[in-house]
């Protein structure tokens, strides 16, 4: 039983890079709204949202077994450079959208638990992030590791307040019924977004080539990614519970800040609430700060046919050109936190269509993935989730279309 245990942690790695990712300090605010907005009313899109993500996640993971070439360089190689370098650019912009709110993470959170000014975090904590990139000789090694230990411990935190919370059971399972509260869409869009992220699922066929990963390792891949998405849904129903139990019923609320977010974990921890939800915010704004700059930098970088590894000059470029661009938005951003990290996390869904129909295509491709081509199902499943964004890509877009009328 232990060599078995010993065996399965030794295989987990990209799933965890992918959550760490994708679960960054907008997940956390937004999922905090939702329950204290919304109850438990909307736990259904975070099931719909995390079975699209494990479909495009493993259908990278597929691609990264069975080819030696990169995902952008075979889709260059059958579709033109111009489509390579458009999904490039697209998750360049989707990595730049989430470093914004990674850097608003880490400043409030460190602000909370300091007292120390937020301007400071974002120089303190991106210039570390720089010097990771480097000077770490096996970054993803280290990545794998950090990852781990930051998404256990966050899974850790909110699982034992929950207990205390003493959440509705009842409610919380007709949270599943599909259904869409009066002025949620936004919302919606905001968590669809930050669980169905797409360039972290397209770099799920990096991570695994990067690990070594061979057709025999299939199932392996598979698992791991399946595991990484659960843990990224299940991290967001968590929050959603502990907010809903602990906020809903509560008027006069309204979240703008980490103390207030941290109101839900008061059952177990008391006056150290807002430290221990501080801490957790903090780890997921850090992990995602390195590890989404490193996607969105190589990813952009593989497009131009610039390389595609963080032992190469342009990858690290456009990797810390992403963190500094992060940066300074943060640095110089006034306003209300939690309506800037929801602003941010919908933002990316302007850009992911592009990078759906890549996978999509090349995963259809018979003369590219031969046997390891999508089957029927995965066609169905991969289609509703290209629906899923579409419909909420065009909300958005109408949205502001709306706003800009107004506005002029």
């Amino acid at each position: 039983m232990k060599e078995k245990l010993i065996a399965l942690f030794k295989t987990i790695g990209p799933g965890f890079i992918m959550a760490s990712v994708v679960l960054g300090p907008g997940s956390i605010t937004v999922s905090s709204r939702i329950g204290q907005v919304y109850g438990y009313k909307l736990m259904w899109i975070i099931v719909l949202a995390g079975i699209a993500m494990a479909m495009y996640s493993t259908m990278a993971a597929r691609f990264g077994v069975s080819q030696e070439k990169s995902m952008l360089q075979v889709i260059s190689d059958n579709y033109g450079r111009w489509f390579a370098a458009l999904i490039g650019i697209s998750c360049f912009l989707m990595a730049a959208s989430f470093e914004f709110g990674n850097n608003l993470g880490v400043a409030t959170a460190m602000q909370t638990i300091t007292g120390i000014s937020e301007i400071v975090w974002p120089f303190l904590f991106t210039g570390a992030a720089i010097i990771l990139i480097f000077f770490a000789k096996n970054l993803y090694s280290i990545l794998e590791k950090l990852m781990m230990v930051l998404v256990m411990s966050m899974i850790a935190a909110f699982l034992a307040n929950l207990i205390f919370a003493k959440p509705n059971l009842i409610h919380a399972a007709e949270g599943f019924v599909p259904g869409i509260p009066k002025g949620s869409l936004d919302d919606m869009s905001a968590i669809i977004a930050t669980t169905f992220c797409l360039h972290a699922a397209l770099y799920q066929a990096y991570l695994v080539q990067n690990k070594g990963w061979k057709a025999k390792d299939l199932r392996t891949g598979t698992r791991d990614t399946i595991a990484g998405t659960a843990t990224l849904a299940g991290i967001s129903m968590l929050i959603i519970i502990t907010s809903a139990a602990a906020l809903h019923s509560k008027e006069g609320i309204t979240i703008a800040t980490a103390g207030d977010m941290a109101v839900q974990l008061e059952a177990l921890f008391g006056t150290s609430a807002k430290y221990v939800f501080s801490l957790g915010l903090w780890a997921a704004a850090f992990s995602s700060l390195t590890v989404n700059a490193v996607i969105g930098g190589g990813l952009l970088a593989d497009g131009l046919g610039l390389g595609r590894t963080m032992q190469e000059k342009w990858p690290k470029i456009f990797t810390i050109l992403i963190m500094l661009v992060g940066m300074t938005i943060a640095v110089f951003f006034r306003g209300n936190i939690v309506y800037a990290l929801v602003l941010a996390q919908a933002a990316t869904l302007f850009a992911v269509p592009a990078v759906a129909i890549g996978l999509f295509i090349t995963l259809n491709n018979k003369k590219i993935m031969q046997n390891y081509a999508n089957k029927r199902m995965q066609n169905y499943i991969a289609g509703f989730g290209f629906v899923l964004i579409m419909i909420v890509v065009y909300f958005k877009y109408h949205r502001l279309i709306v706003d800009i009328g107004k506005a002029f």
